[in-house]
């Protein structure tokens, strides 16, 4: 299960039944989980924590030192969850002082040349396309969809459920359960396919709905819309997310 051409530091830790190819390299201060496939070539740097179940593809990089000059040196992680597909060539940097670890959590594919960079965190179940670009500190909520080549701005944070178009880039929130696309990105609907897919109610949906007219197409501003939507969208949690998403958005989202 392990290839004798590939290196691992004595002060590193591998689970049961984890296959290592050849080329591999595991640094020191590294943990590795059950059930992991480790594929050639790629490396697992000082700081990683990779969970179970996961599959590795050749050339990705987890836990190399944050492409930021703040960075000092100081201890941090790059943290992987269970059962993610990395595929080739995704680079995964571990944290600074801002957090302290970069964190990808369950169930996510990593297309390839994915980068992730420091503090970021990734939740459940996302899929994030080739080649996209996530900077410092970005936050994805669960199923998100992203699809090739998307451009994130540090601390950008995306809502759950949403799909992406592929090219865009975005320096603004963007909210849960919606579609962004066009050139410059923008909201195109909510993603009605993406719920039913994940079990939401005709009513949930048509809720949800609702609440982005109102955010979108009322002509409010945004407190004011968000005040409109609790008087008159019944209360959920679903609704309740998306109006606490948008009240907390530091950066503002997308229009």
């Amino acid at each position: 299960m392990i290839s004798p051409l590939a290196y691992i530091d004595p002060e590193a830790i591998v689970g049961e039944n984890v296959e290592i190819g050849p080329f591999v390299f595991i640094d020191k201060n590294v943990v590795i989980g059950n059930n992991n496939k480790i594929m050639p070539n790629a490396s697992i740097l000082y700081g990683s924590r990779i969970g179970n179940g996961n599959t590795i593809f050749p050339g990705a990089v987890i836990g190399a030192i944050p492409q930021d000059l703040k960075f000092k040196g100081e201890e941090s992680f790059a943290i992987i969850g269970d059962n993610n597909l990395i595929r080739e060539n995704v680079t995964i940097n571990r944290g600074t002082a801002a957090k302290g670890k970069t964190v990808i959590g369950n169930n996510n594919l990593l297309m390839e040349g994915v980068h992730v960079a420091h503090d970021a965190i990734v939740g459940n179940g996302c899929i994030i396309g080739n080649s996209t670009k996530m900077a410092g500190e970005i936050i994805i909520d669960d199923h998100a969809i992203i699809s090739a080549a998307v451009l994130m701005h540090q601390f950008c944070k995306v809502g759950s459920g949403v799909m992406i178009q592929g090219g865009s880039r975005f320096s603004k929130d963007i909210p849960p359960y919606i579609i962004a696309g066009r050139e410059p990105i923008a909201y195109c609907g909510i993603n009605i396919i993406g719920l039913r897919r994940r079990g939401f109610s005709n009513e949930v949906i048509e809720n949800i709905h609702n609440a982005y007219r109102i955010i979108y197409q009322g002509g409010l501003n945004t407190s004011d819309a968000l005040n409109k939507v609790e008087d008159e969208i019944d209360k959920s949690p679903e609704i309740d997310y998306i109006v606490n998403f948008i009240r907390s958005s530091e950066r503002g989202i997308l229009k």
